[in-house]
């Protein structure tokens, strides 16, 4: 083999090292991430809901005022409507501060 054939090698330590300590930081960011919680709203405040990093629901609050036995479908609507909306702020929250350590690369198998 010629000389400095591996001329670069002496790097992959480094970055291997550096790829670890990164890893480190990505797993520690995303186990307080999993423990934030975002609350989201529908029919004017009417449901408020309450999920974590982890999008486990947390808390639902009907206002008594929109609980009309005759419009079940609706109140069904609210629920989803604020269900889905902190859903998507979870993973919206995910993402952005993921991105931040990461520097925007989108790793698979991340989150």
């Amino acid at each position: 083999m010629a000389k400095g054939g591996f001329k670069g090698m002496g790097n992959m330590g480094g970055m291997m090292k550096q790829v670890q300590q990164m890893q480190k930081k990505m797993a520690k960011m995303q186990a307080e991430l999993e423990e934030k919680e975002v609350e989201a709203s529908a029919g004017g405040g009417a449901i408020t809901v309450k999920v974590n990093g982890k999008k486990e629901l947390l808390e639902v609050n009907i206002d008594k005022d929109v609980v009309d036995p005759d419009d079940v479908e609706m109140l069904e609507d609210l629920i989803l409507a604020a269900t889905n909306e902190a859903l998507n702020k979870a993973e919206e929250m995910m993402s952005s501060e993921m991105g931040k350590l990461t520097g925007g690369m989108n790793i698979p198998g991340l989150f």
